[in-house]
């Protein structure tokens, strides 16, 4: 299907020749909270009981190993000079953009597919089970996750940056997506009265909205319509984060 969304062109888009200290900072608690949300059981346990000292400790952990690797300039949007400068460039992929946006696909995939299992399993059954979807279910969609970047099947992990100008569209896009329907969702668990919430009517609720932003927000990038999702015709010099 010919694509008829918004685009961008290479040579329209002003040249970064280097990364400022402050572009650079605001990048890293973006893989503090890649890394941070690992652990998916870990995570589930803040979000339904709160912060405890295993989530510090996590924290402290990825911290230390961020921070560092941003000193090293091994954090994608965190190096000195934007690695990619052509679009249509074969240009080979280093490592630690591949760990990086593997570990990003896992956050992303991973939460909003168990998230969704749990509200559909509770619209069905009218039984809650996230906790135990988490606890089974999350470390092997975790390995097939990463085991599809380590072989290069995900967008941006690939060997080569030569597809850059509309895997980018495929990540900023499920982000958008994901973030949106979760906070969608976090929202509502908050919001809605326990006694409703409980209902099957609770979980039709929570799930229409969350598969709704999911939908919304998708269409939205598949258009071109939200930053980062218009594909970029290649040929002149551009950055990439």
């Amino acid at each position: 299907m010919q694509y008829k969304g918004r685009i961008e062109y290479a040579a329209e888009r002003k040249i970064r020749e280097r990364n400022t200290r402050l572009y650079r900072l605001a990048h890293w608690p973006i893989w503090i909270w890649v890394f941070f949300l690992a652990p998916g059981p870990l995570t589930f346990s803040l979000f339904a009981h709160g912060f405890n000292r295993w989530n510090a400790l996590w924290l402290a952990g990825v911290l230390a190993g961020t921070g560092m690797a941003g000193l090293k300039a091994q954090l994608p949007g965190v190096e000195p000079r934007p690695y990619i400068l052509r679009f249509d460039e074969d240009k080979p992929n280093p490592l630690y953009r591949k760990v990086c946006y593997t570990f990003a696909w896992n956050a992303v995939l991973n939460f909003a597919l168990l998230n969704l299992a749990g509200l559909v399993g509770a619209a069905i059954t009218g039984v809650w089970q996230l906790k135990q979807i988490y606890w089974y279910a999350y470390s092997p969609l975790c390995a097939l996750i990463l085991l599809l970047g380590m072989v290069g099947k995900l967008p941006r992990v690939g060997a080569s940056t030569k597809g850059e100008g509309t895997e980018r569209r495929y990540f900023y896009g499920s982000v958008w997506a994901v973030t949106a329907a979760q906070t969608v969702l976090l929202i509502l668990w908050k919001a809605l009265p326990k006694e409703f919430a409980a209902t099957h009517e609770g979980s039709l609720v929570k799930l229409g909205a969350y598969v709704g932003a999911l939908a919304l927000m998708g269409w939205l990038a598949a258009r071109g319509v939200l930053p980062r999702t218009r594909p970029i015709l290649p040929g002149e010099l551009m950055v990439s984060d």
